[in-house]
């Protein structure tokens, strides 16, 4: 039973050196390693993102409980579960079956901004150390709110990365709202 327990939340994204997180709804490289690392993370946890990648994704996650959050109040995905704000998605998060766990928060771009806002708790980034082009950016957060806890380096890789875990010093404000879809 959880009972009140607040869910955390936890931005998982591969971010290039120079923001670009995709180019026309795609990875704009290809790191096998990071695929791997991406889904170990995530799976069996309650999954948080938007409807432009879930439909990009081709659907839900497998082993996950997929949360999608979208401002169309009549859309609905097979295997999906729907919220239009981030406090109702904690609150499916808290409901589901992964209750126990942060609920991972997959992107895209808009998603990863309101998490941040709503008092995301944790990062776990994948710094590519690439610059290309592309479409959607990671959202700018303020470094000094947050400390580094781990960090992988794999510079000898084909694309050079780095996997990165970022915890929050300062609590965000939950009472802010938690983020609705824009």
């Amino acid at each position: 039973m959880t009972g009140d327990r607040q869910v955390r939340m936890v931005l998982v994204a591969a971010v290039a050196d120079n923001g670009v997180i995709a180019h026309g709804g795609a990875l704009p490289w290809d790191i096998p390693e990071d695929t791997e690392h991406y889904l170990r993370t995530v799976r069996h946890h309650a999954v948080l993102l938007g409807r432009t990648t879930y439909d990009e994704i081709g659907g839900p996650m497998p082993d996950c409980t997929t949360i999608v959050l979208t401002r169309d109040r009549s859309w609905r995905g097979e295997g999906a579960r729907v919220a239009h704000d981030v406090a109702t998605a904690l609150e499916v998060a808290r409901a589901s079956e992964h209750a126990d766990r942060p609920l991972m928060v997959l992107g895209g771009a808009q998603v990863y901004a309101l998490a941040l806002a709503a008092g995301a708790e944790e990062q776990i980034l994948t710094q590519v150390h690439l610059s290309p082009e592309g479409d959607t950016y990671y959202p700018v957060f303020d470094r000094a709110e947050w400390t580094e806890t781990r960090r992988e380096p794999h510079l000898d890789a084909e694309v050079p990365f780095e996997f990165v875990w970022l915890t929050r010093l300062v609590s965000g404000n939950p009472a802010a709202g938690r983020g609705s879809a824009s």
